[in-house]
């Protein structure tokens, strides 16, 4: 606020009271994927020229490890993402040199109470090499049946399977394809609220 000084407010903050917020939960995510090269470089070349054909290029992404909230819902992508913003996501990222084959692969899916049949959440993994597709999904589908065997298939099932997969050999020198599930939105649980008398 011009002509406040940083002091006043937060003077100002601690006579009204207190806002105390839980770890925010993500929420909305669209799945997208993509493949750049480049004969330059990699992270600004053939990465970069990925994200770009992944429709993201003009965000700081970040990564999450690979766990869904039970809130999380996939949405179209949206037609504007803020040039700058942050896209906080599960990234599946390949990258080879000229003549090989690089794919990524994303699978996930969610897990349903045995008694009460109520959506828990959901488990992702990303796996990416010199692979073919088919072996990609191979390998994906095992992956998420080891992370459910352990620690999940007691108390869950796990269901609505779904794999993302982007695929090819470059003709540059450097190549880059990726799978990725973006989110967009977040629920912030609100723990305590306090206000101040007067």
């Amino acid at each position: 606020m011009q002509g406040v000084e940083k002091e006043d407010i937060l003077h100002l903050e601690g006579r009204l009271g207190e806002l105390v917020i839980g770890n925010r939960i993500p929420r909305d995510y669209f799945v997208t994927k993509g493949t750049g090269q480049s004969d330059l470089t990699v992270h600004a070349g053939s990465y970069h020229l990925a994200l770009k054909a992944a429709g993201v290029e003009m965000c700081n992404i970040m990564t999450y490890s690979s766990i869904l909230p039970g809130i999380a819902t996939e949405i179209p992508r949206p037609q504007r993402l803020v040039h700058g913003s942050v896209m906080e996501s599960i990234f599946s990222v390949c990258t080879v040199n000229k003549g090989e084959r690089a794919t990524a692969g994303i699978i996930y899916g969610w897990l349903y109470d045995k008694k009460t049949r109520a959506k828990y959440g959901g488990l992702v993994c990303e796996l990416y090499g010199d692979h073919s597709v088919k072996e990609i999904e191979r390998r994906l589908h095992a992956s998420i049946e080891e992370l459910y065997t352990n620690g999940y298939s007691e108390e869950f099932r796990l269901k609505d399977r779904r794999i993302i997969t982007e695929s090819f050999v470059p003709t540059k020198k450097f190549g880059t394809a990726l799978a990725a599930l973006c989110f967009v939105n977040y629920h912030y649980p609100i723990l305590r609220v306090s206000l101040n008398a007067g």
